[in-house]
């Protein structure tokens, strides 16, 4: 049996959520009277966990093919971020491409039930211009997108929604158009199909983002894009500046001319771009670390001024340390970054279904108890 700390039951049972005060610690006009918490997403079985057996509610599964099933859904969706502390909830679709991943062989541990997807990095469906012109591209129609307003309408007060319509603007091409192995030698063979496949695609990326961008709950664009290994960026900064970049540099234009934000998820060592994804793009906010690569405090540390940091209690903690190993390393992320002013608590990438369900609660209590 779990112990579930006070800290959690008084959050749930009295949450205050302040977008208005979280956009403007990311932006840093405002400094923290609290440890503000934020998340790429968290898998649907730590949600439901937390949904039934801590707040006590039914949780209703996703079933795309159901509107009704999914507006149920959607509400069990806000009421978990809601509940938990968080001041905004991120919703992510609208564009749907061919799905070319492939299953693992083992299911994780913990709370994990399901395969987890991985992305096939040798080829992908377009490898000419022939296959440019055959492959279904989705349309960006106002009835994919219903899902913004929904939510939108049905937030708690004090709460907002950060967009995304897909996957990243190199994840995309990379993951599901051409794939990594193919597109490293087309940058050679066939510049021109490369271009033309990241200008479609940034085209509708940026499309969705126009639709989106005029709801009045909407705090800003929280964007995907995985760049980096643990030792660089999976293509030179120059390719990226040229293809990928371009289109966070106009979808971040496009948030701050409505006066949202734009915070950049990517995963991997990334010390060649930070310059540039901060003083070109204009990101607001960085989120994914990991301690092997850099520790958060340390981006703080380096980049903490000029830009805000989100998450960083590194997932190989979560999954697999005893709970005194995560609250030490929670107290110390907290003492080190929360002094910049621009900072959020989370995972250093997503509350995952392999998670210790003690490591998730334990990162919980601690940003509740802070101070």
């Amino acid at each position: 049996m779990l112990n579930i700390p006070e800290s959690v039951k008084n959050q749930i049972n009295n949450p205050q959520p302040d977008i208005k005060q979280f956009v403007d610690i990311i932006t840093g006009r405002e400094k923290p009277q609290k440890v503000h918490l934020a998340e790429l997403f968290a898998d649907w079985e730590v949600m439901q966990w937390i949904t039934e057996d801590i707040i006590g509610r039914k949780w209703v599964p996703e079933n795309k093919s159901d509107i009704e099933q999914m507006k149920q859904h959607l509400l069990c969706q806000i009421e978990y971020w809601y509940r938990m502390g968080y001041d905004y909830i991120r919703i992510a679709g609208g564009l749907e491409f061919v799905d070319t991943t492939t299953a693992a062989d083992e299911v994780g541990e913990n709370l994990g039930k399901e395969k987890r997807n991985w992305a096939d990095m040798h080829g992908g469906p377009i490898q000419s211009f022939e296959d440019f012109e055959k492959y279904p591209w989705p349309v960006v129609k106002d009835e994919n997108l219903w899902m913004y307003e929904f939510v939108a309408e049905n937030l708690p007060d004090g709460m907002g929604l950060m967009a995304c319509p897909s996957s990243g603007f190199l994840e995309v091409p990379m993951e599901f158009l051409i794939g990594y192995e193919s597109m490293a030698m087309m940058i050679y063979d066939n510049p021109e199909l490369i271009k033309a496949v990241f200008d479609k695609h940034r085209g509708l990326m940026l499309d969705v983002y126009k639709k989106v961008v005029g709801i009045e709950q909407l705090a800003g664009f929280f964007q995907g894009d995985d760049m980096g290994y643990k030792t660089g960026t999976m293509f030179s900064p120059d390719f990226l500046k040229e293809y990928s970049l371009p289109g966070h540099k106009l979808a971040a234009a496009l948030a701050h001319e409505h006066d949202k934000i734009y915070i950049l998820h990517s995963c991997g060592q990334l010390n060649e771009i930070y310059d540039y994804l901060i003083d070109e793009i204009k990101i607001d906010a960085k989120h994914s670390y990991e301690d092997v690569i850099m520790p958060v405090e340390d981006f703080c540390a380096e980049y903490g001024s000029r830009v805000a940091a989100i998450g960083g209690v590194d997932l190989n903690l979560l999954s697999m340390a005893d709970e005194k190993t995560v609250r030490e390393r929670v107290r110390k992320i907290l003492a080190a970054c929360m002094p910049s002013g621009r900072y959020a608590l989370g995972s250093g990438n997503s509350v995952t279904n392999y998670c210790k369900q003690e490591n998730i609660l334990a990162m919980f209590d601690e940003a509740y108890s802070w101070g």
